[in-house]
C-alpha cells in the first residue's frame, strides 16, 4: 500500500501538470501560431445517417444483376449516405414475397415487376401512386409509349400504380426451313399449329415438334396459355365481373393447349427447357419473348452461369416468327411490359430516394439494363428507341421491319387485365389468378395428372370465386 507523503507528491505533480496547461491554453498566441479552437457543438457535423434502400428485381440472369448493381454503384457515388441495394427475386413468387414482407413491415422501397401484378398490390394498398406519377411527370409523360401507360395507369384515380420500365413480345418462334421442308404454312391459326404439330412429330426430325410450356410452378404457361385463351374469345370473368372459367370457349382453349403436348417435350417444361430445347435443336416451335432473339445469336446464360449455345451457327436466320395468333374465336398478340413500383410503408426521407432511384433507372442508368438483352428489353421511353437499336451487333442479324414491329408492338398487346371492360375489383382479381398460379396448376391437373379440361375449368371457377369472396 503507497505511503500517505507518496500520495502527496503525486497530488501536487498532478496539480502543477493541469495549472500548466491551463496556463499555455490561456497564454497569447505567438506569431506564426495558430490558437487551438475550443469544443464546439458546431465544430465537427456529425455524418449523415445512412439511408438503406432496397430494389428488388425479377432479372436473376448474373449479367443483368451485375448491371442493376454497376447502375447501382454509380447512384451511391453521388449519393453517399443512401445504401442501395440489389435484391434478385423469382418472377413467380415475388407476389408472395412481397406480401410476407409487408407482414413483417419490411417491404422493399422499389420493386420491378409484371404489370399484371400491380392490380392486386394497388387493392392491397402497397403502392404509392403518388410517388409513381411525379416520376412519369418528372421525365415527361408524353415520352412514354402510350400503350405502356395506359397498362399501369387507375382507371379510377388515373394515376399510374407505377412507372413502365420496359418488355417484350411474345411470338410462336418456328424452325421455317424445316416448315418450307415439309410444305407447311406458317402457325399462325390453330389448325396450322396442329398440323405442323403433327408432320414434325411423324418426321421424327428433331425429336420433337413444340417445347410446351407445362411447369405448374411457373408464370410462363399462363403467359402462352393466355394468349391461346384470348384467340378463342376466352376470358376468365364477364365484363360484368362474373366468373367464366367453364365456358365452352375457355374448355375449347384448354383443349387445344394441352392436345398440343402430344408432339412436345415430356412435361412438366420449364422456361428454360423450352427455350434450351430450340436452342439445341431438340424442337422445331417454341412459345418465347422476344428475349430468344439474342439467345438465337450468341447462346443463352442460365442464372446457375451455364451458357447453352445455338446448335447451328445461323439458327437465327433459319428461324422466324408469328406475333399474333388466329383461333375459333379471334386473334390475340401477347406481350409484357415490367414496370418500377415504388412501395408505401417508408418514412418520407426514404420515399423520396425511391423516386430519385427510380429516375436515375430510367434515365442516366436505363441504356445500362437495355443492354443486357436488348432484343428482350423494349424501351418504353419513345426518345430512347433509335438509340436501343444501336446497342447490340445482334441487331444486323433481324431485318429493319421486324425490329420496327418489336419496337411498336405494345399498342397492339392482348391481355385479360386489360380488357377495356373490367374495372380495377376485377382487374385486381385476374392479377390474383395469375399471382397464384392457378392457370400453370390447372394445365398440370390435365397434362400430368390426366383431368379433363372440364374438370380443370370448374377447379379455375371455383378457384377464382373463392378470390372474389376472400377479397369481399
Amino acid at each position: 500500500m503507497a505511503s500517505n507523503r507518496t500520495w502527496r507528491v503525486t497530488v501536487v505533480v498532478l496539480a502543477t501538470l493541469i495549472l500548466g496547461v491551463m496556463l499555455i491554453a490561456c497564454g497569447p498566441t505567438r506569431k506564426g501560431e495558430t490558437a487551438a479552437a475550443a469544443p464546439s457543438a458546431q465544430a465537427a457535423s456529425p455524418t449523415p445517417a445512412t439511408t438503406v434502400v432496397e430494389f428488388w428485381t425479377t432479372d436473376q440472369q448474373p449479367d443483368r444483376l451485375n448491371a442493376y448493381n454497376a447502375v447501382a454503384q454509380r447512384f451511391m457515388g453521388s449519393h453517399h449516405n443512401i445504401d442501395l441495394r440489389i435484391v434478385p427475386k423469382d418472377e413467380s413468387t415475388v407476389t408472395a414475397d412481397l406480401m410476407a414482407a409487408a407482414q413483417a413491415k419490411q417491404l422493399p422501397a422499389l420493386v420491378r415487376i409484371g404489370v399484371e401484378r400491380l392490380p392486386a398490390l394497388a387493392a392491397a394498398g402497397y403502392l404509392d401512386e403518388g410517388a409513381a406519377s411525379a416520376v412519369i411527370r418528372t421525365i415527361g409523360i408524353d415520352d412514354f409509349s402510350p400503350g405502356p401507360l395506359e397498362m399501369v395507369t387507375n382507371l379510377e384515380s388515373q394515376q399510374q400504380w407505377a412507372i413502365p420500365y420496359d418488355g417484350w413480345l411474345q411470338a410462336l418462334w418456328y424452325r421455317k426451313d424445316l416448315f418450307d421442308a415439309h410444305g407447311l404454312a406458317a402457325p399462325i391459326t390453330w389448325d396450322q399449329i396442329n398440323a405442323a404439330c403433327d408432320a414434325i412429330k411423324a418426321a421424327g426430325d428433331p425429336q420433337y415438334a413444340l417445347a410446351l410450356p407445362s411447369s405448374p410452378t411457373q408464370n410462363y404457361v399462363h403467359q402462352v396459355f393466355e394468349q391461346v385463351a384470348i384467340s378463342n374469345n376466352a376470358w376468365p370473368l364477364t365484363p360484368d365481373g362474373k366468373v367464366s372459367f367453364t365456358t365452352p370457349e375457355m374448355i375449347a382453349a384448354l383443349k387445344f393447349y394441352t392436345g398440343l403436348q402430344r408432339c412436345s417435350l415430356p412435361a412438366p417444361v420449364t422456361v428454360e427447357q423450352a427455350a434450351d430445347a430450340y436452342l439445341q435443336g431438340k424442337a422445331a416451335m417454341l412459345f418465347y419473348s422476344t428475349y430468344i432473339m439474342d439467345d438465337l445469336v450468341v447462346g443463352a446464360q442460365r442464372a446457375n452461369g451455364m451458357m447453352v449455345a445455338p446448335s447451328l451457327p445461323d439458327l437465327a436466320k433459319r428461324t422466324a416468327f408469328a406475333a399474333g395468333l388466329a383461333g375459333p374465336g379471334g386473334s390475340a398478340s401477347y406481350g409484357q411490359v415490367v414496370a418500377l413500383a415504388i412501395m408505401q410503408g417508408a418514412d418520407s426521407a426514404t420515399q423520396e430516394t425511391a423516386k430519385e432511384i427510380a429516375q436515375y433507372y430510367l434515365t442516366e442508368g436505363y441504356v445500362d439494363i437495355l443492354a443486357t438483352a436488348p432484343l428482350g428489353k423494349v424501351p418504353v421511353r419513345q426518345s430512347i428507341v433509335q438509340r436501343w437499336t444501336t446497342l447490340s451487333p445482334i441487331f444486323a442479324n433481324y431485318s429493319e421491319a421486324t425490329l420496327g414491329h418489336i419496337a411498336n408492338g405494345f399498342d397492339t398487346v392482348h391481355r385479360w387485365v386489360l380488357r377495356g371492360e373490367y374495372n380495377n375489383s376485377q382487374r385486381a382479381v385476374i392479377s390474383e389468378i395469375e399471382s397464384r398460379l392457378l392457370i400453370p396448376q390447372a394445365i398440370d391437373h390435365i397434362v400430368e395428372g390426366g383431368e379433363t379440361p372440364e374438370k380443370a375449368a370448374a377447379w379455375l371457377q371455383a378457384q377464382t370465386e373463392e378470390i372474389i369472396k376472400q377479397s369481399k
